[in-house]
Formats: structure tokens, C-alpha cells, sequence
């Protein structure tokens, strides 16, 4: 049988290799207020992929600057153009698919690979509309 002190190392042996694997695995030793600031301060989650100034917000932007007459609403994927309450086109950006447009019942369905310039855009809106 085993003695009384071998069960003893045994027993730290296994709460030592547990402590390095937790440790090793990211364990935060922190406390929970600092570690709440440090996700707020990235500002986003490790599930949401795309940062917050990406192409889409860019282009809607210059949506918003350089045609006043459209009205953007901006969704995680893509962007969606109304004028006077009728949808007018839908833009994505997503380079699997590629570069031009498609219809999409009603709507035009713009692709992009990168942010488009305003010469492009106003070519794309007045095709759509």
C-alpha cells in the first residue's frame, strides 16, 4: 500500500499540474472590474468579425455625404438604400462574389470588393433606380 506522505505528493503533484494547465489556457488573475474595462476598451467581441470602420461604414458614409436625396440604413452585412420610401438597392461587400450587379426581385443588389468611389456609385444608383 502507499503511505500517508506518498498520497500527500500525489495530491500536490496533481493540483500543480492543474494549476499550470489552467494557467497556460489563459486563466485571468485579475478582478472582474478591470477585466470588464479591458473588453469594453476593444470594443468588440471575439464572435464579431468585422471591425467597426469597414468598408460598408465608409461607403455609407459617403453615402450620406454625397447623395442627400438617398436614405442609408446600414445593417451588419450589408447596406440598404431607400429613396422616398421604395427600396432602391441593396450593397455588400464580400469578395466571394463577384464585382457588379444582380436583381434580387425589386431590388438591385450591388457587390463591391472595396470601398467604392463616388463615380462608381453614381453610375450603380442611377442604373438601379
Amino acid at each position: 500500500m502507499i503511505d500517508g506522505i506518498w498520497w500527500l505528493v500525489i495530491l500536490f503533484a496533481v493540483i500543480a499540474v492543474i494549476w499550470i494547465l489552467a494557467k497556460s489556457r489563459g486563466g485571468n488573475t485579475t478582478n472582474g472590474n478591470e477585466t470588464l474595462s479591458k473588453k469594453s476598451s476593444h470594443g468588440r467581441s471575439k464572435k464579431q468579425k468585422a471591425p467597426v470602420n469597414d468598408g460598408l461604414q465608409k461607403t455609407s458614409a459617403l453615402l450620406g455625404k454625397h447623395f442627400p436625396e438617398y436614405h442609408v440604413n446600414r445593417k451588419a452585412k450589408h447596406i440598404m438604400i431607400n429613396q422616398h420610401d421604395k427600396k432602391i438597392a441593396m450593397i455588400t461587400m464580400d469578395k466571394k462574389l463577384p464585382v457588379g450587379q444582380r436583381r434580387l426581385g425589386d431590388i438591385t443588389v450591388i457587390n463591391y470588393h472595396r470601398v467604392p468611389s463616388r463615380a462608381q456609385l453614381t453610375v450603380n444608383l442611377e442604373d438601379a433606380e
